[in-house]
């Protein structure tokens, strides 16, 4: 029953780290462009090797 005292502040802890990081990706603009990664290969823009 003592461990409890332990991992309860750890995992609030842990989850509020992850939610100031997932905020702040949010804020920086990680996810403005979802398509464009998936789109970005299908041009070929490498020259060819001679």
């Amino acid at each position: 029953m003592s461990d409890f005292f332990y991992l309860i502040p750890i995992s609030l802890v842990l989850g509020m780290v992850g939610l100031i990081l997932f905020l702040w990706s949010l804020k920086n603009g990680q996810y403005e462009d979802l398509d464009g990664a998936s789109e970005r290969i299908l041009y070929d823009d490498d020259m060819p090797s001679q």
